[in-house]
């Protein structure tokens, strides 16, 4: 991130400027975060009450009783956010880039991706348990047990590892996913590391998976900042503080993503990381929902080609997986 020059002035617009969210303890965690990133580097922000907190429910947040895929998919998470700042209520958006359509609804742009986060998966077990190896990280899962997960692409990969596990719908905050488990509701759960650290309850991580035995969702662990198109005074000033290294990884995986066109149902994995500064390494994954299909591939070349790695290797995935997975 580069130091901004103080383009909001309070002349130049009216206060104070509107930033979108959901309502989670971990959006909200988000928000703080890059609220307070804005102020460290536009020191016209510092010491100024410039900002107004709009929490936004989405759709995706009020149905807690059905999959995404039954209730339209993951651009539920934005709908609304969408609707209010295409409509002026809000100035930018903060969101979770996971959660964030490849197609963005005309007028409003992606304009900044923050410094990723540990964009690991994560095994929950009980609170109680302590006999965890992380070299061995499905051993501790007794044979039939129950585990609760919203996420058709982690119930792939582990269903594809331990064929004889079986999934309830497990939908919430992570406070809600902690407490089922710890309730003995469910043997277990698997959770961003992201979110848990963000949330400061890295503790509760029992095994974090390498990105190679569970590919994580494409962006996981990035925040993407939303502004309308037309804005060009925040865009510029959002330009500043945006993460090159972020931008490279979420570049490559958004375009896997796009080239794949899955519904919610697909289950599919991304996950690009920087070898050096000028190579860029992209893994993507695509498998049968029952675990029964799993085709895995990585990529290398330079980040600058970041857009064209991602459409090629979502291509050569898509071309080699059975037709039918990608049914909506």
């Amino acid at each position: 991130m580069n130091s901004v020059k103080p383009l909001v002035a309070p002349h130049r617009r009216s206060l104070p400027l509107k930033v979108g969210t959901r309502g989670s303890p971990l959006a909200r965690a988000q928000t703080a975060n890059f609220l307070q990133i804005l102020r460290h580097f536009c020191p016209v922000l510092k010491g100024m009450d410039v900002f107004e907190e709009h929490i936004i429910n989405t759709t995706g947040d009020v149905v807690q009783d059905r999959p995404l895929a039954e209730i339209g998919g993951k651009g539920l998470f934005a709908k609304e956010i969408h609707e209010s700042l295409a409509a002026g209520r809000i100035d930018f958006a903060v969101h979770s880039l996971k959660d964030l359509e490849t197609t963005l609804p005309p007028g409003i742009t992606l304009a900044c991706t923050l410094k990723r986060e540990d964009a690991r998966d994560v095994l929950i077990l009980p609170s109680s348990h302590t006999d965890s190896d992380p070299a061995a990280p499905y051993a501790s899962l007794p044979h039939g047990a129950t585990i609760g997960s919203a996420s058709v692409r982690r119930q792939a990969q582990l269903k594809h590892a331990r064929p004889d596990l079986n999934f309830v719908l497990l939908r919430g905050n992570v406070g809600t996913r902690l407490g089922k488990v710890d309730s003995g509701e469910m043997a277990a759960t698997l959770l961003a590391y992201a979110g848990l650290r963000r949330l400061g309850l890295h503790h509760r991580a029992s095994i974090v998976l390498d990105a190679t035995t569970m590919v994580p969702s494409a962006c996981q662990g990035i925040v993407g900042i939303t502004v309308r198109t037309a804005d060009t005074e925040l865009c510029a000033m959002l330009a500043g503080i945006e993460d090159p290294e972020a931008k490279a990884v979420a570049t490559a995986e958004r375009a896997l993503l796009a080239a794949l066109d899955g519904s919610c149902r697909t289950p599919i994995g991304g996950y690009a990381r920087l070898l050096d500064n000028d190579t860029l390494q992209l893994t993507g994954l695509v498998a049968r929902a029952d675990g029964s299909f799993l085709l895995k591939r990585t990529a290398t070349g330079p980040k600058e080609n970041a857009e064209q790695m991602g459409a090629a290797l979502g291509a050569s995935l898509k071309a080699d997986s059975p037709p039918d997975i990608f049914d909506i």
